[in-house]
């Protein structure tokens, strides 16, 4: 079976929505899952947290010429466990030590620990779900619909 958001096979699209929401966490929330997690493997770098920029892109009307919208700054990490599994991490900013913490918890969920990696991420879940929410019931609550009515002959 496959995601209808991705068309990933469901591992690729599980590790796809990890990492999402290690993405969308503070530093803070990232901390307390791998405090969660208690005794882990040491972390060592691939590559150390690093910052650099990346294009964004745009399109007018969604399906127009695409153009050169602007820059943003991203920071990558990667880590190799102690056991040979390795993790990545990428975000919007330039905090390095976010990068490494979920460029670990990414390292980890790919093992045994996956349930205690999903259990100590969920709060992050259900905050960006609470959200997520939020911002919809605040969009409905000014949508308007439009009808044609169709009027009679005089």
């Amino acid at each position: 079976m496959r995601s209808a958001a991705t068309n990933a096979p469901p591992e690729i699209a599980a590790r796809q929505s990890l990492m999402a929401a290690l993405s969308a966490a503070s530093s803070a929330e990232l901390d307390a899952a791998l405090a969660r997690l208690g005794d882990i493997p040491a972390a060592t770098d691939i590559r150390p947290a690093e910052s650099g920029l990346v294009m964004l892109r745009g399109r007018a009307g969604g399906d127009g010429r695409a153009f050169n919208l602007g820059e943003a700054t991203v920071t990558r990490a990667a880590i190799r466990l102690a056991d040979g599994r390795t993790g990545f991490a990428y975000h919007l900013g330039r905090d390095g030590r976010k990068a490494r913490l979920a460029a670990t918890l990414d390292g980890l969920w790919q093992g045994e620990e996956r349930p205690r990696v999903e259990a100590a991420v969920s709060s992050v879940r259900d905050r960006l779900a609470a959200a997520a929410e939020t911002k919809a019931r605040r969009v409905a609550a000014t949508r308007v619909d439009f009808f044609t009515m169709v009027r009679g002959e005089d």
